[in-house]
């Protein structure tokens, strides 16, 4: 006998846990393990649906405010406190109509863009990259109006605008984002959510949610096909089974959560997603497909229905074009200028070195390049003049897994090289490397020759791009990063890095440095 909505088997009617008090759903007990993670108890006033609105109301205040002030700071600026209301242009308005005009359109763009939708806000690089697209369309568009309707508006003003606006707008969301990722550490400003799914599928999700910080999510209950009771344990995180496939909808409303994760392809395919969709349309619980694509980000992902059938596109990486030419050129205005302004500090480091230890300031070293070219890497020397011939000496004290060598205490760093190595300043003369075009500001860690010829094949990916000052290596634990991890850091950014990216890897950099962990 089968459920004819379901096309599942039919089964006695499964009573879902009694509603719980939703003012503070706690987080399942932690495991003595002392390597768990501290998982918080969820507030339910301050999380869901509620806290999207309270949070989007927020950034809406703060985006108008900073819209006002860049184009009032413009309008001093250009034409201090003088009243320039004389008409100009054929439809003769003055400079505070115009001001208003563009205050107005700015912030209709940024709310048409979805800039302050819960799915972008608080984690990854759409939500600036949202920002920064929505106001260059709103000043391109004036513009070209402008032009149009003969209205000779004062350049100055009208693109100082631009930027002082950007730049508070992406500061000010960063506040808000570093804000509400500290709130979530306390379980607030999070979307409850049930997982569905078969075991490994659920098992998956749960602990990829738990796993990034930034995730918007905390999994409450999970449904399986093959279970009514008992409880999914992840890490630290024991999820208690509070549905079968054929009462999700049912438990989603008693337990008031924001979304249902399907996990997976689930038993009943897409008939079971089709029929759950329509019975979450009497919830407030928002429906969201998980995918096992692995090391693909999102702008990778396209949807393109066709005649009804919804298709995932992913697009394959490429590495070549306009993106890399637009990479290269920031890599050389960045280094020119970096080696301009920081000249006067890599005086004072090689006299550092210099008096500290006999030999020679720079130390020079054979690394491979894209597509494996090797190239002569120069860095501030932080090691003795015999440092390659002791090496020997110390391979059976490595701290490191797969082809690396690490040694947090290695006798052959100098005292002024283990200051460098904690704030990679040794790493400054690569500016030289980026310029001339052998390595990029950001991109993999480039490797020794030795370090390749032990790389499994597909490890040789990394060498699709050129190697980087920084990457998601020196943002992600350093040194501290095991070979495995090192390499899926560097395999995820080859095939999936952007311009934006880069920008947000590089002031994650900055304050790597300045708080360090994990260099030696």
């Amino acid at each position: 006998m089968t459920d004819p909505q379901q096309g599942l088997p039919r089964s006695a009617p499964f009573r879902p846990p009694s509603p719980p008090n939703l003012r503070l759903i706690p987080a399942p007990a932690a495991t003595t393990d002392a390597r768990a993670v501290f998982l918080p108890p969820v507030d339910a006033q301050s999380s869901g649906l509620a806290w999207a609105r309270r949070y989007r109301t927020r950034l809406k205040i703060t985006d108008i405010s900073i819209i006002v002030a860049a184009v009032g700071c413009a309008f001093l600026v250009r034409f201090g406190v003088s009243d320039p209301s004389a008409p100009f242009g054929a439809f003769h308005p003055d400079y505070w109509s115009i001001s208003a005009i563009i205050i107005i359109a700015w912030i209709i763009a940024l709310g048409a863009f979805h800039s302050r939708d819960s799915r972008v806000v608080g984690v990854g690089p759409a939500e600036y990259r949202t920002v920064m697209n929505a106001s260059a369309l709103t000043f391109g568009t004036l513009a070209i109006l402008f032009l149009i309707l003969q209205i000779d508006i004062a350049r100055g003003f009208f693109l100082l605008a631009l930027p002082l606006g950007v730049l508070g707008l992406l500061l000010d969301r960063w506040l808000w984002r570093k804000w509400l990722l500290h709130q979530r550490l306390f379980g607030h400003y999070l979307a409850r959510a049930i997982v569905v799914g078969n075991r490994e599928d659920v098992e998956y999700v749960v602990a990829q949610i738990d796993n990034k910080s930034g995730a918007a999510y905390f999994v409450v209950g999970a449904a399986l096909d093959d279970s009514r009771d008992g409880h999914v344990t992840v890490g630290s995180h024991c999820v208690p089974i509070v549905a079968d496939f054929a009462h999700v909808a049912e438990a989603a409303a008693n337990l008031g959560v924001d979304t249902v994760i399907v996990a997976g392809q689930p038993q009943g395919g897409s008939s079971f997603i089709r029929n759950l969709g329509w019975e979450l349309e009497s919830t407030s619980a928002d429906l969201v497909l998980s995918s096992r694509l692995t090391d693909v980000a999102g702008p990778r992902i396209h949807f393109r229905p066709v005649d009804g059938l919804p298709l995932i596109h992913v697009e394959i990486p490429r590495f070549e074009g306009a993106k890399h030419v637009l990479k290269r050129l920031l890599d050389v205005v960045a280094t020119g200028c970096a080696l301009v302004l920081l000249m006067p500090l890599l005086l004072v480091i090689g006299i550092l070195i210099k008096l500290d230890s006999s030999g020679s300031i720079l130390f020079r070293q054979e690394r491979c390049g894209r597509g494996g070219r090797t190239f002569r890497m120069v860095k501030f020397r932080s090691m003795v003049t015999t440092a390659e011939d002791d090496l020997a000496g110390l391979l059976d004290q490595n701290e490191a897994s797969g082809v690396l060598f690490k040694l947090r205490n290695d006798p052959r760093i100098t005292r002024v090289g283990r200051v460098l190595r904690k704030y990679s300043l040794d790493e400054l003369p690569q500016l030289w490397n980026i310029f001339v075009g052998d390595m990029s500001v950001v991109g993999p860690r480039p490797p020794l020759p030795d370090e390749v010829k032990g790389y499994e094949t597909h490890v040789h990916r990394r060498l699709y791009i050129k190697p980087g000052l920084t990457g998601m290596w020196q943002v992600n634990g350093r040194s501290n990063l095991s070979w495995e991890d090192s390499v899926r850091l560097d395999l995820y950014y080859v095939e999936n890095w952007s311009l934006a990216g880069d920008l947000m890897i590089i002031w994650r950099t900055v304050k790597t440095v300045i708080h360090p962990d994990g260099a030696y």
